[in-house]
């Protein structure tokens, strides 16, 4: 297992196991840091952040692509708002493949890949709309998310297809937040591509600060 326990010096927030399939949200202050464990290994979570302040400014991918000038998500990347601010950084990353351009599965992008008999499996963007209908986030407020753990190469034509994950029980992914912020995820409930290992399972998230 790769896990690294929290410092010692850390004060918890928040440590929450999330359901194989489900959707969890939680909103962390500037300073507190965000640890998402996968707890069993190649499982990708869909994640979505937005200013807790003013959800109109909200994580963009194009944004944090250009900043960083790579495809993929690792230690020291500075997640960007679609204002062109730092809304997080990652400080901390022990699989090293995070995706920025896969996207999040939907009824209807089930329906067209799998065919008419998926169309009404579960999938991320419901998992979205639900969550984010509590803090008052419509479809319209949907963007294009990132995928922690996911493995999506990109091909030399431009082309990318979702294959195997290469994380292990245990790899986590931590962000420093450097905004007030909410964090929106869906445990990927996909099961008709690799990249749950075509079987979802819980992860962990866990919200600290250092102590005063």
């Amino acid at each position: 297992m790769v896990y690294n326990a929290i410092p010692a010096s850390a004060h918890i927030v928040l440590d929450t196991a999330i359901e194989a399939c489900a959707p969890w949200s939680a909103r962390i202050r500037k300073g507190q840091s965000l640890r998402i464990i996968d707890s069993h290994g190649q499982q990708a979570v869909d994640t979505l952040f937005y200013n807790a302040v003013d959800p109109a400014e909200r994580y963009s991918g194009q944004d944090t692509i250009r900043a960083q000038g790579s495809l993929y998500i690792g230690k020291g990347t500075a997640l960007m708002s679609n204002e062109g601010r730092v809304m997080l950084h990652v400080t901390a990353d022990s699989c090293g493949l995070h995706d920025t351009c896969a996207g999040a599965c939907s009824c209807e992008s089930n329906t067209v890949r799998f065919g008419h008999q998926t169309k009404y499996y579960h999938a991320c963007r419901e998992n979205f709309l639900i969550e984010g209908a509590k803090y008052g986030l419509s479809k319209r407020d949907i963007v294009p998310n990132l995928n922690f753990f996911m493995n999506v190469p990109i091909h030399p034509d431009g082309k990318c297809t979702v294959v195997d994950g290469v994380s292990k029980p245990g790899d986590y992914v931590e962000m420093l937040a450097e905004m007030d912020v909410l964090c929106l995820i869906s445990n990927c409930p996909q099961i008709h591509n690799p990249c749950n290992g075509f079987f979802p399972t819980p992860i962990r998230a866990v919200v600290f600060e250092e102590r005063e």
